[in-house]
């Protein structure tokens, strides 16, 4: 079961929310519903131009509480567990020009 569903429309969206500084994968899922840290979750996630939603363990490793600083949306940064590397290199593959944006994230 899904407990969380996001769809990544632009590649601008999905660098934003991608975590390369958690190992080996994460993402920021932005939510105003209350989550804790060390949580479990289920995440369901469509990548840009894609109509598969793929499907994610992980766990909450981030927490970005309502007013968080820098006008970053509240939200989750979700470690993933299941299959880290292949989700990684899916996006990676996607955000490869993206990577070394300076542009701001959900997260820092």
């Amino acid at each position: 079961m899904v407990d969380l569903t996001v769809n990544f429309d632009t590649l601008h969206q999905l660098y934003r929310a991608y975590m390369p500084f958690i190992q080996p994968a994460g993402l920021f899922v932005a939510t105003t519903e209350g989550h804790f840290l060390g949580q479990e979750i289920q995440i369901g996630y469509r990548l840009p131009g894609s109509t598969h939603v793929n499907e994610l363990q992980g766990v909450v490793v981030w927490i970005n509480p309502l007013g968080a600083s820098g006008g970053r949306p509240a939200g989750i940064g979700v470690k993933i567990l299941s299959d880290p590397e292949s989700h990684k290199h899916h996006i990676e593959k996607l955000l490869s020009r993206e990577l070394a944006s300076g542009d701001l994230t959900c997260t820092m």
